[in-house]
């Protein structure tokens, strides 16, 4: 057999190399990695820039792991440089059956699209924070902080989040209007902080906060709009509805918030998507288990998910 050329020898290093092996497992546990950063960073209370770090470092470090892997490997006697291919080994490792040839070259594949899906991801849930510097006019800024759980189970919590965030998501519809991300605001959930203290780490002028009391069918939601330089109240409201008219107290809210902070070029307020409100609850339920990227809580998000749109 000819001895191997182009291509086919390169590809036959990188696996003799165990580049192969090297990038798979890179990838895979940078997505792990930054992943664990996004869901726990926030809740450290640390910077978004810490996140964006992190993915950075990843995405910076793996050109590195492959030159390494290429260069070096692992020995009975320590590190050492990667020897050179015994004659004919690399005309083997080519005619070996293709899906043995093939399923490192695979698994690295597996790895690249990890790693960058979990950069992907991480970036996309940041975008939120980089219209905060959009040109045009901005008239007000505000942050939606975590409605406060004031139900008697703990474990409705995911419901009073998904308040909030759906808050945050419908004002931060309106152009005029900086609104802070979600996983800046959400940073400060269970920190006993003064509200101009937290508002000048957002860097905005004014704090949504509330509560959120559930029993059965009742809700009662309790909404305070604050100006953050003072700490006084602009404008504050209780909400007395069944569960079917959370989508229409969403949209109260936001209403009054514009009202109370007299922007008059915004328009029309945007409108809620109104859907089933047991598929709202499941949605919430889903979003919740899926940020605490464990092994059953993802499987509980898919599950909910699952019924939700089975439901919807």
């Amino acid at each position: 057999m000819k001895d191997t050329r182009g291509y086919q020898r390169f590809f036959a290093e990188l696996k003799r190399r165990r580049v192969f092996r090297v990038i798979a497992v890179y990838g895979i546990v940078a997505f792990g990695i930054i992943e664990a950063a996004d869901a726990v960073f926030p809740r450290m209370a640390l910077p978004d820039w810490t996140v964006t770090l992190v993915v950075w470092l990843a995405l910076l470090g793996f050109p590195v792991a492959i030159v390494f892997a290429w260069a070096l490997e692992m020995t009975p006697q320590g590190v050492r440089r990667t020897a050179e291919a015994r004659p004919g080994e690399l005309t083997e490792i080519v005619a070996a059956p293709a899906l043995k040839r093939w399923s490192a070259g695979a698994f690295a594949f597996v790895g690249v699209t990890a790693l960058l899906a979990g950069a992907w991801y991480v970036g996309r849930q940041s975008a939120p924070a980089s219209a905060d510097q959009a040109t045009g006019p901005v008239l007000e800024s505000i942050a939606v902080l975590p409605f406060v759980n004031m139900s008697s189970d703990p474990d409705q919590e995911y419901f009073s989040d998904g308040i909030s965030e759906e808050l945050l998501n419908l004002l931060a519809k309106i152009p005029e209007l900086r609104v802070a991300a979600r996983t800046s605001s959400f940073s400060f959930k269970g920190k006993d902080l003064e509200i101009p203290e937290i508002a000048s780490s957002l860097g905005v002028e004014h704090i949504l906060e509330g509560s959120v009391r559930r029993s059965g069918n009742q809700l009662r939601i309790t909404a305070q709009l604050i100006q953050a330089d003072d700490g006084y109240h602009l404008w504050s409201e209780t909400y007395d509805r069944q569960l079917d008219d959370v989508f229409q107290i969403q949209e109260e809210i936001a209403i009054e918030v514009v009202d109370a902070l007299r922007v008059s070029l915004l328009g029309a307020v945007p409108k809620t998507r109104r859907t089933d409100p047991q598929t709202y609850q499941l949605f919430l339920e889903g979003q919740s288990l899926r940020r605490q990227i464990t092994d059953g809580s993802l499987r509980s998000a898919i599950e909910a998910f699952k019924k939700a749109v089975e439901i919807d």
